[in-house]
């Protein structure tokens, strides 16, 4: 077999398979899905370039399992099942090692959420990689950014903040006594909440998830809904490689830092309980860190209830790509 394969040949071989759950997958002009009878399907597409998602010479392995993450994080956020997805990607030559372990990385998570790949593209050109999720969620029960209520409670899965601080010591911005492969993986190989967005359906009124700053997307929240909010950042799950860190950094990294793809969500007070047991038949730690007001505008709060300043708000804004660098 040849070490770069044209581009019919690489599909062949490293992403064709037998379909399970689509009437005709990869092969044609189109697939065909058949979608189950009631139900609404949520579409979703992320793009991931080198050298701005990903640092050249990344683990190709890694990089096929995040490309879909990203991609089942945003149906988690929404309360979807994933059931299909399409894979576009651009490559400066068809190296056969590289997109075996890439694809060995997609179909390990494929497989493991019961998600199938029916179709996409290949060309040759800077290495992107562009995936389209799909899901399906039953009508009137998705999580949605603009249902967030006064007087909700904002819960977060997980420790947010890892992968911004691996991410800081693989640019070089600070060195990391200790970089470990645990670490590494928080930034390279993030697991989606899909359970925990499952078995937040009739639970939580709104959902997102941290992909560019738990404030950013915090943010997108508080003006779909129309509401305000007031974050106890103490309340915050920290790691231990986290905990360790110089303070002014721990902040950084756990409000502003991208690539968690954990769930930030709101939930009635009345729903804490019920919050809790969803979070435990998913497997998934959560913490409350503060709540939903009326009044428009984020208040973070620290310890002792005092408010930080509005320009130390304001420095902590989430990732934009055209901004941001």
């Amino acid at each position: 077999m040849s070490k770069h394969p044209g581009e019919f040949e690489l599909i062949a071989r490293f992403f064709t398979r037998a379909p399970s759950r689509a009437v005709l997958g990869v092969g044609d002009d189109a697939a065909l899905l058949a979608p189950t009878p009631g139900m609404q399907c949520a579409v979703t597409a992320d793009m991931l370039v080198e050298g701005r998602h990903f640092f050249a010479g990344t683990d190709p392995e890694a990089l096929g399992h995040k490309a879909l993450a990203v991609n089942l994080s945003d149906l988690a956020a929404m309360g979807a099942r994933p059931t299909a997805l399409l894979l576009a990607l651009a490559l400066p030559e068809s190296d056969s090692d590289w997109l075996a372990a890439f694809s060995r990385g997609l179909f390990a998570l494929a497989e493991a959420r019961d998600v199938e790949l029916v179709g996409g593209d290949t060309t040759r050109g800077p290495r992107t990689i562009s995936i389209t999720a799909i899901g399906e969620v039953p009508p009137g029960q998705a999580l949605r950014r603009d249902a967030a209520r006064a007087g909700d409670a904002v819960w977060v899965s997980g420790s947010p903040g890892d992968a911004r601080l691996a991410l800081g010591h693989l640019r070089g911005e600070w060195r990391l006594p200790e970089f470990d492969s645990a670490l590494r993986a928080r930034l390279e190989r993030p697991t989606p909440r899909v359970a925990l967005g499952l078995a937040l359906r009739g639970v939580a009124n709104a959902a997102i998830d941290v992909s560019d700053g738990l404030l950013g997307d915090l943010g997108h929240v508080l003006r779909a809904s129309g509401v305000g909010a007031e974050l106890q950042v103490d309340a915050i799950p920290t790691s231990a490689a986290l905990a360790a860190q110089p303070t002014l950094r721990r902040r950084t990294c756990q409000l502003a830092g991208g690539d968690d793809y954990e769930l930030l969500f709101t939930a009635p007070q009345s729903a804490h309980g019920a919050v809790l047991r969803a979070a435990a038949a998913a497997a998934t730690p959560v913490a409350r860190i503060g709540s939903i007001t009326a009044a428009a505008g984020l208040r973070l709060l620290d310890a002792t209830g005092n408010a930080w300043p509005d320009a130390d708000v304001d420095a902590l804004g989430g990732f934009d790509h055209f901004r941001s660098r």
